[in-house]
């Protein structure tokens, strides 16, 4: 108590948060500025033979055969023959591949067809925790490398996907997804607020503290009938994609830990919802609420005029450790409530995954050699399951086999 008395003094509780606010902000400043230079692109490591091969769908010996004949781009190699390629050289051996593979074999690229939606898939969770960010961030990388197009949207104010990419709200000073949402005349269209990331394939809309206001101002544009449609905030980001969707072939979306006007507008843009769960029991019980919350409004949505698109949605069990007997029962307990809307597979707890996580890094970003191997390759082995999963669940609704 006198401890925080005398920090107190006499000055009032908010300017004591203000100023702790800014000395977060300033210190996360100074490690970035470690980590990523005045000026300087965040950037991303060169993959093996074996991750190449992975995320283009051919076995190893097809893409060093290929090199051997001096067809398509040129891996840097070690002095031991160790190959490697960037992930622009892997975007550029997916091109050769198609262009010159087999006519009646496969297509490399998994890019939509004529015919083909846009799939909008959004992550959700009532609580904050349950990996909603981490989940986010791999699933759109992921599908970038593996040959889509990919735009990640940051619909959470506190920007954590934001700042995985390399960009700082708060210092930027750039453009967010609140001037594609807001009201008023400083409106702008979504393709003026996209920015590229590190990831050849994937760009992201980032967020701010100004999203919140977009809670604020949505009852407020209702009650001064701002807008005469009765769908109102339902379809401000299905309206705002309309203007890229040629440009992309899947949507992926950070929704913040509230059943909020955010979340809502999301969701009725959504063709597909990804639910985080962690499996304890508090969680499942918070999360109960939230489906009963979740299905009402939907409804609601629905009623309203606004179009629910979801074509699917699944539970992903995440920060999972199977040795733990009651997280094992839980997530059990799960499989047979719900034996269709699990995901097979489950995000397993990672150190790896929490120690990319504190340079604002993804584990698609680090190297393997940074990590005991057998802890890098379970925590990537469970990730690329996850994902491969998701990725299948995208094409079937696309209708292809």
């Amino acid at each position: 108590m006198n401890a925080w008395a005398d920090m107190q003094g006499d000055i009032g509780f908010h300017e004591i948060i203000l100023q702790q606010g800014g000395m977060i902000s300033d210190k996360l400043n100074l490690l970035r500025l470690e980590h990523f230079p005045p000026n300087a692109n965040k950037g991303l490591r060169p993959f093996s033979l074996a991750e190449a091969a992975y995320f283009l769908g051919v076995s190893a010996s097809n893409i060093k055969k290929l090199h051997l004949e001096g067809k398509g781009p040129v891996p840097a190699t070690s002095p031991s023959g160790r190959r490697t390629y960037t992930a622009q050289q892997i975007a550029e051996l997916r091109d050769y591949l198609d262009r010159h593979g087999r006519a009646d074999f496969k297509n490399y690229s998994p890019c939509r067809k004529p015919g083909e939606s846009l799939q909008v898939v959004s992550v959700v969770n009532f609580k904050g925790g349950s990996g909603k960010t981490t989940t986010a961030a791999h699933l759109a990388q992921h599908l970038a490398l593996t040959g889509h197009r990919v735009l990640a949207i940051d619909l959470d104010p506190q920007a954590s996907l934001t700042a995985l990419h390399g960009i700082q709200p708060e210092i930027d000073r750039n453009p967010s997804l609140y001037d594609a949402l807001r009201y008023d005349s400083g409106k702008r269209p979504i393709s003026e607020v996209v920015r590229p990331t590190n990831f050849p394939g994937l760009d992201i809309v980032p967020a701010s503290l100004e999203l919140q206001e977009y809670e604020y101002e949505t009852p407020l544009a209702a009650s001064n009938r701002i807008a005469t449609d009765g769908k109102l905030f339902f379809t401000r980001i299905t309206d705002a994609l309309r203007e890229v969707d040629d440009h992309y072939d899947v949507v992926v979306i950070d929704c913040p830990p509230q059943l909020g006007y955010l979340t809502l507008t999301a969701l009725a843009a959504s063709t597909a919802v990804l639910i985080t769960i962690h499996p304890q029991m508090l969680d499942v019980m918070s999360m109960g609420q939230f489906l009963l919350m979740l299905g009402g409004i939907l409804e609601s949505i629905g009623k309203a005029g606004a179009a629910v698109r979801l074509k699917w949605f699944r539970y992903l069990v995440t920060r999972y450790e199977p040795t733990d007997g009651p997280q094992a029962q839980m997530v059990g307990f799960m499989q047979s409530l719900f034996p269709k809307q699990m995901l097979a597979h489950a995000m397993v707890k990672s150190t790896a995954i929490a120690d990319a996580g504190i340079t604002n890094q993804t584990l698609y970003e680090v190297e393997r050699g940074q990590f005991i191997r057998q802890t890098y390759d379970r925590a990537m082995d469970a990730l690329n399951a996850v994902n491969e999963e998701v990725a299948s669940l995208v094409h079937t609704a696309w209708g292809r086999a």
